[in-house]
Order: structure tokens, then sequence, then C-alpha cells
């Protein structure tokens, strides 16, 4: 169990070392390779995940198309929340943008985790941090223009990381074509 995780949940929360302990001992190593799903639409998500290292997305498929929701850089921790709480089938897919490395924990080993008042501290601060995201990721998508949410994201998020994010999924994620994406790159650039 790596270090990387015990930092992480020391930024949201004071981590008594028996509860570390009890915190390290349940975390499996898996490692995707790029483009490798981490969970398919469709299929129910069994795992809670802390992300060591590399980069996710998190899409849709609605009528066909691929809609990217979000994208995460590790360290972090996610899972298909509503599917992973309700074991019922996931609604999104998640992907490997890179090989990305990842511990998890199955729901029995989450719920054991339950138990310990710093895991729960831990996850209702780490939800709100969500939350808080999404609400301000849905406003900004409502009142600003396409280049101006890409600006937000280069103020986000490093030039190297965004370099790693196929255009594509970067303009689905702005909601805008590809070209126009391209269109909006090439005049900040210039």
């Amino acid at each position: 169990m790596p270090e990387q995780l015990k930092t992480f949940l020391q930024k949201y929360v004071e981590l008594p070392d028996e509860d570390w302990e009890k915190i390290r001992q349940d975390f499996e190593k898996q490692v995707f390779k790029k483009d490798e799903f981490i969970l398919e639409e469709g299929k129910i998500c069994r795992y809670f995940y802390f992300f060591e290292k590399g980069l996710i997305r998190f899409f849709l498929n609605v009528d066909g198309e691929d809609v990217t929701k979000n994208f995460a850089i590790a360290p972090y921790c996610f899972t298909s929340k509503v599917s992973f709480r309700n074991q019922s089938p996931a609604k999104e897919s998640i992907q490997a943008l890179d090989e990305t490395v990842l511990w998890k924990i199955d729901r029995q080993q989450y719920k054991k985790l339950e138990e310990l008042e710093s895991w729960n501290m831990f996850m209702r601060k780490l939800i709100n941090e969500i939350q808080e995201f999404i609400e301000n990721r849905l406003l900004e998508s409502k009142i600003y223009t396409a280049e101006k949410n890409y600006t937000n994201l280069l103020d986000r998020y490093p030039a190297e990381l965004m370099q790693r994010i196929p255009l594509k999924h970067l303009a689905s994620f702005l909601g805008v074509a590809p070209q126009s994406l391209s269109r909006i790159r090439n005049k900040l650039h210039r």
C-alpha cells in the first residue's frame, strides 16, 4: 500500500496510526493499460479506488456518442458512486487514458472502513469537494463560452496533462465539436 494514500488522506483528516493500519491492509493493487476500461456502462461497480498514477475519464454513451463527464488525475479516490452503493448497473464508463495504477477495496471492505471515524470524516470531506466541483462545473458550462471553459481548464490543470487528453475527449467534455476546440486552441496560442 503506497504512502501516497496516507498522505492523501491526511490532507483531509487527522489519521491515527491504528486507523491507517486498518485502512492499508485491505487495499489491493491493480494496473490498467492505456485505453483499458476500469468500469463499463451496464456493469456493476464492485470497487472503491485510490488512484496512485495515471489519468482517467468518466463518460456516458448518449445515442451512440461518448460524452465525457469528467477527468481525474492522481492522487485521488473514485468509484461509480450509485453503482457501487446500490450494486446496480453503472450508467457511466470509466477508462484509463494512460497506464493507471489503482488500489482497490470491495464493498465489504469499504463497509468495514466505515466503522472508523477518520474514514467517515474523510469521505464526507471528499464527497463535499466533489459536489462543489460538479456544481461549479455545471454553472460554468451554463454561463461561459467554450473558450472561457477551456481557459479555465488550462488554469486548473497542468499543460502537460492537457496534452495527454485526446482532443475528442476534451471537446466532448467542453460540449463542442473537435474542430471548434482546434480553432479555440489555435486562437489562444497565437
